[in-house]
């Protein structure tokens, strides 16, 4: 998810704002296998103690770039209608695969994900922070009966991503505007369909 905004001063978040941007571009670079903290503190231009001090771990690192990530996230858009909300979601996504860094960046945590649990850990944390930020978009609709009642929200919003990712990390297909398009429009017709209510609360 596209991230921006402002980080606090003083050193330690500089220190931090240096070490996490090293990473990032160690991690597009050459990706996890290859990530190395001696190699990320030289192109902080920090000290290796401080490294090894503060992160330990090339998995410590990761999971703090995540959580970085989602510290800058930019924030849910309210739109006022399921589709224009979830066409945001989809626009958000895609406009982050589809960047040089961005897109590199998911591509190798995801690849760290699938070998260390530490990993594993963060970045389903990261997706869970980010789901949890879009579910009231879903909620208000059902409020607004858009959607049936019993429409898990959550589901709803992972719907909206799944296409995108799978394209970014199985088929190689371009993930377009008329990807995100689709992807918003599949997830809204799904859902005004039931397909997402839990079991018994559509009525």
């Amino acid at each position: 998810m596209a991230v921006g905004g402002t980080r606090p001063g003083g050193r330690t978040a500089r220190v931090r704002t240096a070490v996490l941007n090293a990473a990032g571009d160690a991690l597009v670079e050459h990706g996890f296998d290859r990530l190395d903290l001696a190699d990320v503190a030289r192109r902080a231009e920090v000290g290796k103690t401080t490294v090894y001090r503060r992160w330990g771990t090339v998995t410590g690192l990761v999971a703090d770039l995540l959580a970085d990530m989602a510290e800058q996230s930019l924030p849910r858009t309210d739109n006022g209608s399921l589709i224009e909300d979830l066409r945001a979601n989809a626009r958000l996504v895609q406009r982050t695969l589809v960047d040089q860094r961005q897109g590199a960046l998911f591509r190798a945590v995801i690849v760290a994900a699938t070998c260390d649990s530490r990993a594993a850990e963060a970045l389903h944390h990261f997706y869970a922070v980010r789901i949890a930020e879009w579910t009231p978009c879903v909620e208000q609709a059902i409020q607004r009966a858009e959607l049936p009642p019993g429409t898990d929200p959550a589901e709803v919003i992972r719907a909206v991503s799944a296409p995108l990712y799978y394209r970014l990390l199985l088929s190689g297909d371009p993930i377009d505007d008329a990807t995100a398009e689709r992807a918003a429009q599949a997830a809204a017709a799904a859902a005004r369909a039931g397909v997402y209510t839990t079991a018994g609360d559509s009525r």
